[in-house]
Order: structure tokens, then sequence, then C-alpha cells
């Protein structure tokens, strides 16, 4: 069975007040540790505007605190840093991947897509995240079905099956996250599919103006909102989802 462990890598405060957090997962399986997203990384933290630029530091409202990044949070847990194999992301902005240079020799999974528009020169992604030279393992589109979605497995070799969920639209690749266990169903993290879980349950909340001006195709961002909704009215009970930002979605226990 692998363990899954919620980690709280960052803290968002957007200009106006609004908090948000950066929801990552770390899978603990007997065959060693992985990532779900990185969070903010301890380069962010100590030199957030050569790493980041004070522009972007202020438009998104990072806070900075050591003991929040993945790699700090994992110590906590009495557990190797170099233990962490992977990282799968959901997708490639600087508050999913700061924390990638933090665990230099692990395989990075993401979608083909995400990869091209990594390469693309979108303006979005921060290319200092990425100085360490990340193995980028991209992962291809599949003919698998996944409650009625389009599910990419994801090599990992864990007793728990990962899946990459395509919910494009936020960005160009960006996907969800599925882990199945066994006997316990599944759990998707949703990324930035929604920023707030009220985004699930109406349209003219004012955080959806901001998810329709940062998405790279707001068409295909809200037919993604659209599926994410679909799995909670039709498959509630085989399926815990949640997303990267809303802190009411963070179990307290963690």
């Amino acid at each position: 069975m692998t363990d899954v462990h919620h980690l709280r890598c960052g803290t968002i405060e957007a200009p106006g007040g609004a908090k948000a957090i950066c929801h990552c997962l770390l899978l603990e399986d007997d065959r060693g540790l992985a990532l779900v997203d990185a969070g903010i990384g301890l380069e962010d933290v100590r030199s957030p505007d050569a790493r980041l630029g004070r522009g972007l530091v202020e438009a998104v409202g990072f806070r900075f605190d050591e003991a929040e990044t993945a790699v700090r949070r994992v110590e906590r847990l009495g557990l190797a840093p170099a233990a962490v194999a992977h990282v799968v992301l959901t997708h490639a902005d600087p508050d999913h991947t700061g924390g990638l240079a933090d665990f230099p020799d692990a395989s990075v999974f993401l979608s083909v897509e995400e990869r091209a528009a990594l390469d693309s020169g979108n303006p979005r992604y921060v290319p200092t995240h990425f100085d360490h030279g990340p193995r980028w393992e991209p992962i291809l589109p599949s003919s698998r079905r996944w409650f009625g979605l389009e599910a990419r497995p994801v090599p990992l070799g864990f007793a728990s099956e990962v899946l990459l969920i395509p919910l494009f639209g936020h960005t160009r690749g960006h996907c969800g996250v599925a882990i199945g266990r066994e006997g316990e169903g599944w759990t998707l993290h949703v990324g930035d599919a929604y920023y707030l879980r009220v985004e699930t349950e109406r349209d003219d909340h004012p955080v959806s103006r901001l998810a329709a001006m940062r998405a790279d195709d707001d068409a295909r961002r809200r037919a993604s909102l659209e599926e994410v909704r679909r799995l909670l009215r039709d498959h509630r009970d085989e399926i815990s989802l949640f997303g990267y930002h809303d802190p009411d979605e963070f179990p307290p226990q963690a």
C-alpha cells in the first residue's frame, strides 16, 4: 500500500487579502517517495527576487517560509529527501515548480503537452526553476479511460496506481493526478482546475474571473471544470478530490 501525505508547501496572499495555499502530496511507498507538485522551493525563499522577480512576487502574493518547503516537510516526516525519486506535476506554473531544484535527481513527470508549452516561451513559466536540468519524463496520450476521462499511467512502480488525468485549459497541458489505493477508492488532485471549491458550485464567484484571466485556453478550462463537477456529482463515493489552492480543503490533521 502507498501512503498519501498531504503537505502544505507554500502560502499565497493575493492582492486584496485573499489567502491560498500550495497543496502538494507525498506518496510513500516501499519503492521510494514521489511528490505531486513541488510548491515553493528553498531558493525561492532565500533569493525570491533573483529566482522569481519582484514583480511576480508582488503580483502573485508569495509568502516565504522555509519550514513550508517540500524538502523541509519531507524531513519533518522523518523521511530522507534523497528518497524522493519522482515528482509528478499537474503543470509547470512557478508556485508548483519551485521545489524541483531541491530534489535534483528526481524524474519529473508531466504531460507531453505541458512539456511542449514549457519550450514555447510562454512567459507564465519561470526558467530559473529549471536551471538545474530536471530529468523530464513527458507522458504521452493514452487510450485508457478513467470515469469517462483519458487516463495516462505514470510509471512509478509503486503499489498504488498513479494516473495523469488531462484537465487542459488552465495551461495547455494541465492535468489532474489520480491515485488509486486498493480498498480505499481514488484520490484526485485536480491541480488548478479550480482555485476554490466554490467554483464547482457556481460560475459567478469573483475567483472565477481570475481563473478565466489566468487560463491559456478558457473554453477548455471551463470544459475541464464541468468534468470535475460531473465527477463530484456522479462519483462522489468513489473519488475524493481537491484542488491545489483552497485552504479549506487541506486536511486539518495534516
